[in-house]
């Protein structure tokens, strides 16, 4: 049943550690009524939604392990509670989410909401999953102690769910902190300090705002301009602290835990022996081994990969075979001319291209779906760390670069949680080269088409393994690219990292499915926004300006159609009726010179159409920068459809399909885009694709930043324009040097 929330109940704050089932908590209270935006000024996520059954926003603030920021999501975290981010308004009610299998730690941050004196509720989360460990906590102990409503929910399973939302509904009053102490010289030090804090700063704030300003540099960095003699007031109790010496600025976290500490141990209880390992201990025995570890990850990808190919077959020959039939229905429904063709050769040819591949993409991220929600990927996370504090990487980085999976936008904006800005900026330059999911269409087009469908040993599918081959090369690059960066331009140890590994769990498919289809609608209203726009202009390229035949190919062309024309009336004479019972030997020979005649007319029809396209402005301009990319076995088409594809990678599928749809007879029967530049020849007859050529362009696309969304996130994250130009620079280095490489080293070796 449906709470609704009172009027004075605007806005719900979720806040908590990660991995507590924060989000999780935040789609079961809120369902599909949900959008994202950013905080004013910087780019970090503003998640947002209605509760279901009333018109409170409920908002799902970063995840942050204390209110003491180390990185610009923490600050957001903290300046969103506190009320001092423009148009946003402190909350009306906080609902702290804890783990209710780890209530230790997570109540360090709690203690820090109560501090701030705001409405507060306490989400006992995840109590299945501390049930099953034996696990059981003092409801009614734990909300006398901290003084706030106390609600346990399964978030995964909706347990608890309604419970919350009557809580919320209505709203405790301010919580008043729970009177924990710091040492006391550092006690002595607060109070002048709060006298000095400006009039709008609450009472019941006041301490807290003190103690962070004296503990937390950036803190303290943001009272500079806003309270002067406050900071300087902090500034001199430091140095005489400092003198003394005491170590104030662990005085917040030892004060807490001493307070945390004693609670913990009398509401929580474990049925089971500490010592005893736990089913999650078992697994990561195995899965985090330093050898198996690897080995395990390693074949998880490599089954990604061999299902992508294998699962998605039949949907995409439904896609394919679905534009081929809309085309052939559009063909027959307008009449002959441009509207024709603009819809059919450019639009549809260059959209439909392009999702045919959205099974795949849809596999992928189920896949990856399915390694997030068990804990997997937090286990891959602290596999990969190892690896990348040998190359000068952060342990912190490995959460950006894994997102980067999916696409390197996501992955550039999660760097912002590094509290080193060295390792901010090293992970944004390196974190593109990681395989992301607008590769896969250009992968899987020339893997489908010249990579065998067999299997080594009969067991692993050489198209899975390229296509493994393909991702491990970007993540190998990367380790290297950063190594570099670390040891020649950014000096210096990377920062330490701290990773919780969350128990396993059985995946739901309910929010499983959800991510899939969100992910389904970005690649959807991307290719219907920019490929389709994109492929109409490429048509319009690739058609105009007409131009004049050769004397001799116009001559041809000719010559064809009468010779098509003269044998249909040929036939007309002998059999007016049409009827194939009384033609005689004479008629079928006649049918057959037709067929001979028509075979020819339509030769002569495309050499037509692909001297159109070669003098279209697309042709014109792809012939102009095909010298600078023939050394890597590229032709005119390929290097326009590379230029066309730095608005996004696989606008590069949609290029070739409209440039190969315009050079193509109207008349003439489609073909698939992979058979269409297998087809493809140059005019002595050798094949402008080989597979050689096609390992070329996926090496290529492995490294170059064709992606002009991800130079301009890595902007607004760097505010700069500087280093976005390295980095693409950089990558189109690598990508031009290993292309360079693999196709001459191939022609050298004869396999050109």
């Amino acid at each position: 049943m449906d709470v609704l929330a009172p009027a004075t109940v605007r806005t719900i704050a979720l806040a908590g550690n990660p991995n507590v089932g924060k989000t999780t908590l935040f789609n079961a209270l809120t369902g599909s009524h949900q959008k994202v935006a950013n905080y004013p000024g910087v780019t970090v996520e503003r998640k947002s939604g209605r509760m279901t059954g009333s018109d409170v926003e409920v908002v799902d603030l970063p995840g942050t392990y204390s209110l003491n920021p180390k990185s610009i999501d923490e600050r957001v975290a903290f300046d969103a509670l506190v009320g001092r981010i423009a148009g946003e308004p402190a909350p009306d009610v906080v609902v702290c989410v804890v783990d209710a299998t780890n209530l230790e730690r997570n109540l360090y941050l709690v203690t820090q909401v109560l501090d701030l004196g705001l409405p507060t509720v306490v989400a006992l989360n995840m109590t299945d999953a501390a049930t099953e460990a034996g696990i059981t906590v003092d409801v009614d102990a734990l909300a006398a102690t901290l003084g706030v409503p106390v609600v346990e929910t399964a978030a995964r399973t909706g347990d608890g769910i309604d419970r919350l939302r009557a809580a919320v509904s209505d709203p405790p009053a301010p919580a008043t902190g729970v009177g924990w102490d710091v040492m006391p010289a550092v006690a002595d030090a607060l109070g002048p300090l709060q006298a000095l804090l400006p009039d709008d700063v609450p009472a019941e704030r006041r301490r807290s705002e003190a103690l962070g300003a004296l503990t937390s540099d950036p803190l303290l960095a943001a009272w500079e301009s806003r309270a002067p003699a406050f900071h300087r007031a902090v500034l001199d109790a430091r140095a005489e602290l400092e003198a003394r010496p005491v170590p104030y600025k662990m005085a917040e976290m030892t004060g807490r835990y001493g307070w945390i500490s004693p609670v913990a141990a009398r509401v929580v209880r474990q049925a089971t022996e500490s010592g005893e390992a736990t089913v999650s201990d078992r697994i990561d025995a195995v899965v985090t081994h330093k050898l198996w570890g690897p080995l395990i990850f390693g074949g998880v990808l490599l089954l990604i990969f061999q299902a992508v190919f294998t699962w998605a077959v039949p949907a995409m020959d439904a896609i394919e075979w679905l534009v081929g039939v809309t085309g052939e229905g559009l063909r027959t429904t307008l009449p002959d001319g441009v509207l024709e063709d603009v819809l059919v050769e450019g639009a549809l040819s260059g959209v439909g291209n392009v999702l045919v591949f959205l099974p795949q993409i849809l596999l992928l991220f189920f896949f990856l779906g399915l390694m997030e929600d068990t804990g997997y990927m937090a286990r891959t996370a602290f596999i990969m760390d190892r690896a990348m504090r040998r190359v000068g990487l952060s342990g912190a980085s490995v959460v950006p670069m894994l997102s980067a999976y999916a696409c390197a936008i996501p992955g550039i904006m999660a760097a912002r949680t590094l509290a080193d800005e060295r390792d901010r900026i090293i992970t944004i330059m390196v974190v593109p080269l990681q395989g992301c999911s607008a590769r896969l269409p250009v992968y899987v087009l020339f893997i489908a088409a010249f990579i065998p469908s067999g299997a080594l040993w009969g067991v692993v599918g050489y198209q899975g393994l390229a296509m493994t081959s393909l991702y491990v090369l970007g993540t190998l690059m990367a380790f290297v690219s950063a190594w570099v960066l670390r040891r020649f331009v950014f000096k210096g140890e990377g920062s330490s990292f701290v990773m919780e590994l969350p128990p396993y769990r059985l995946p739901q498919p309910r929010y499983l499915w959800r991510r899939m289809w969100d992910r389904a609608k970005v690649f959807v209203v991307r290719a219907g926004k920019i490929i389709f726009g994109l492929s109409i202009v490429l048509w319009f390229m690739a058609s105009y300006p007409k131009v004049d035949l050769p004397p001799e190919l116009a001559a041809r062309s000719a010559q064809a159609d009468a010779a098509v024309q003269a044998a249909t009336e040929s036939l007309v004479r002998i059999n007016p009726s049409a009827d194939p019972e009384l033609e005689g030997s004479d008629a079928a020979s006649i049918r057959s010179a037709i067929e001979e005649a028509d075979t020819q007319r339509l030769a002569v029809q495309n050499e037509v159409a692909s001297y159109q396209v070669q003098n279209s402005l697309i042709g014109r301009f792809g012939h102009a920068i095909e010298p600078v990319l023939r050394p890597l076995g590229f032709d005119w088409k390929i290097s326009a459809g590379i230029v066309a594809s730095f608005a996004a990678r696989e606008v590069i599928v949609s290029a070739l399909a409209t440039i190969y749809s315009a050079g193509a007879d109207a008349n003439e029967e489609s073909l698939a885009l992979r058979d269409a530049i297998k087809a493809d020849t140059y005019p002595d007859g050798t094949p402008v694709f080989t597979p050689l050529v096609a390992v070329s362009l996926m090496v290529f696309f492995v490294f170059a930043l064709q992606c002009m969304s991800t130079l301009a996130i890595a902007k607004r994250e760097l505010n700069s324009w500087v280093w976005p130009a390295v980095m693409w620079g950089y990558m189109f280095g690598l990508a031009y040097v290993f292309s360079f490489a693999i196709y001459q080293g191939g022609k050298l070796l004869g396999l050109g």
